[in-house]
This record gives C-alpha cells, structure tokens and sequence, in this order.
C-alpha cells in the first residue's frame, strides 16, 4: 500500500458495518487525523506485512490484508484481513486473499505458524479462515465488546507442514 491509500480508509473506518468484528484500534478512531497517524504507523511497521487488496477489473483498493507481529525467532506471525468495500463481501475474496498471504507467510517470509483471532459471530470469517486451512485452536471467552454485548474470539492457526499438505 501507498501513503495516497489511507483515503480509502477514512471511508471505512467510518463504517461501524466494516469494523464491527476488527481491531479495537478502529473503534476508537473518529478524526481523519487519527486514521491518518494509524496509517503512517502502519506501513512503517518493520515487523508487519501491509498488502493492499485491488479488484481485478478496476485496480481500486477495496481492502488490506497481511500479517503483523513477525516473529523471526519463533518463525511466527498474526494475520488479518479487512475488505473495505462492502460490495466485495460474500464473493470468496477473502479466502482467496487469506491462501495468497500465508503462501507469502510460509515461503518468502520463512514462518512456521501462522494465527489469527476471529470474532464468533464473524461467521463469514469463520468459514472463509477454514477453507483456506486454518484449524480452530481455542476460544478467548468473552474477549470482545461490541454494541454493547459481549462475545468470544476464535483463536485459529495453520503449521507450513499442514499448509505443504
């Protein structure tokens, strides 16, 4: 992603539907200021992998995906995923986004485990993190607050040998 991309983000951000089940940091955020500062802190993240998601046939940034506390001694990092553009939603973008960035994961970046935590009711997270590999490791009881309410996040992983499968 470039510097120019953090438009898109103003957008979303401000979209309580598209950060419903993503990062804290996101519900917190209301000034363009504060999303700009979020931005730059982002891609100047040495231990994270910031990819933009373009669509095929307009090249437009519709999301972001990577992996973020890059572990070189563990040979371990975080992944996470936001398609901003609600029109892109139930089209098995992002399994197909997930499968590219563990592949990244695994060979170019030389992980051995790849995570992830996955809001319980994000049931289309749940199903797309699933086809693309990921096993259900264990449960944060009541580890999110949204509108109000509580849930549980999902912890979820995959091994490069179970990938190599």
């Amino acid at each position: 992603m470039q510097r120019e991309d953090v438009a898109h983000f103003y957008k979303w951000i401000a979209d309580p539907e598209v950060i419903e089940f993503s990062m804290s940091v996101f519900q917190s955020m209301s000034t363009p200021q504060q999303v700009d500062a979020w931005f730059v802190a982002t891609l100047q993240d040495a231990k994270s992998l910031n990819l933009g998601i373009y669509a095929t046939d307009t090249n437009e940034l519709i999301g972001y995906a990577g992996l973020s506390g890059v572990s070189t001694t563990n040979q371990s990092g975080e992944y996470f995923i936001l398609i901003g553009e609600k029109a892109f939603w139930g089209k098995g973008i992002g399994t197909a986004v997930t499968k590219e960035v563990v592949a990244i994961g695994f060979t170019t970046l030389g992980l051995n485990r790849i995570m992830l935590t996955v809001s319980e009711p994000n049931t289309g997270g749940l199903k797309a993190y699933a086809k693309a590999g990921f096993r259900v490791e264990g449960r944060l009881r009541q580890a999110c607050l949204r509108r109000g309410s509580f849930h549980d996040k999902i912890v979820m992983s995959m091994l490069k040998s179970e990938w190599q499968q």
